[in-house]
């Protein structure tokens, strides 16, 4: 006779009798009950999306760069509430003042605090940066996929308008828009210059994409729907679009950084935001004539856009390595 004992749950301790001994063996309860070939329910369910964060979490560079962009963002929102003064008030009896625990990073040459333009000036770039990137995205992407989908001339088309606007060196161009835009002040001023970086960054988006689609709308399941009859419009934002999304999120985060340095150097070089819009890039053109005698004035707005742009790319680094399938 033979029978099954459970022994705390670790293990099934199967007696039989032979030759008037009892015979126990111990036999795993994974294997007892077939776990180990079916596989543990966790690691069947797990999606790629779920795999994706779980790396994500892992990684050091992403969650210190994230820590970073999330840190800038607070600063960007609250900018009113955490500026000590006005950012753009003067007082002509408090210039050139160094770091002290009244004006922590400064006066300029107009006396106005460099703490309060520099927290202000966290949100002009971050909205130049994000505002940028997404109207190239939206721009960009939907050419990317009609001209991969569809080839042809359509193909044709839209590649050599991209290839167009890539003849032009990026500064270059942004530049040459800003001249065409004529650079003001206020929320007008920074439209412009949120205009000009988004047009230099449309031919990214639509090269990229039509790369990933050219690879994909060969593919069993696009082929499906083909014979199903579904629409192309459906198969394209429905089936093509999901599956180019990774690549899409990574030069996104990382186009953040750049949009935000090309906000700088046009505000550098006077074709960016005007004043008195607090603006990191103006700060350093305005104040590098008295960089000899007060270094604080060009080393905090320096040094702002030095991590700003450090954060952006760490977190895109990070989600590069999570996203990839490779790397699994």
């Amino acid at each position: 006779m033979t029978r099954a004992v459970a022994n705390r749950g670790e293990s099934l301790r199967i007696e039989g009798e032979a030759v008037g001994a009892t015979v126990v063996r111990e036999v795993p309860r994974r294997v007892a009950t077939g776990e180990a070939r079916r596989g543990a329910p966790g690691e069947r369910s797990a999606s790629p999306l779920a795999e994706a964060l779980r790396r994500l979490r892992r990684s050091t560079t992403a969650l210190f760069g994230l820590a970073i962009v999330l840190l800038l963002v607070l600063v960007a929102v609250f900018a009113d509430v955490l500026a000590p003064q006005s950012p753009t008030e003067s007082d002509q009896a408090a210039t050139f003042q160094a770091p002290s625990w009244e004006h922590p990073l400064g006066t300029d040459q107009l006396g106005r605090d460099m703490l309060s333009r520099a927290i202000h000036g966290t949100r002009v770039s971050l909205v130049v940066g994000v505002s940028s990137v997404l109207l190239a995205l939206f721009v960009g992407v939907p050419f990317g996929l009609f001209a991969g989908y569809y080839g042809g001339r359509v193909d044709m088309a839209v590649m050599r308008v991209m290839d167009l606007i890539l003849a032009f060196p990026i500064y270059l161009l942004a530049i040459i828009l800003m001249v065409i835009f004529a650079p003001t002040a206020g929320l007008l001023g920074t439209a412009k210059v949120t205009g000009a970086i988004a047009i230099v960054r449309i031919p990214i988006y639509a090269r990229l994409v039509r790369g990933s689609v050219l690879s994909i709308r060969e593919k069993e399941y696009v082929e499906a729907c083909r014979a199903l009859g579904v629409r192309d419009p459906w198969i394209l934002f429905g089936h093509v679009l999901p599956n180019c999304l990774a690549p899409i999120i990574v030069t996104t985060t990382l186009g953040i950084a750049t949009a935000i340095i090309v906000e700088a150097t046009l505000s550098f070089l006077g074709l960016g935001t005007q004043p008195p819009t607090p603006s990191w890039g103006w700060d350093l053109k305005a104040n590098l004539a008295f960089i000899q005698d007060n270094l604080w004035l060009s080393l905090f707005p320096g040094a702002a856009i030095f991590i700003t742009v450090l954060g952006f790319n760490m977190f895109g680094d990070g989600l590069r390595d999570a996203l990839d399938p490779r790397l699994k």
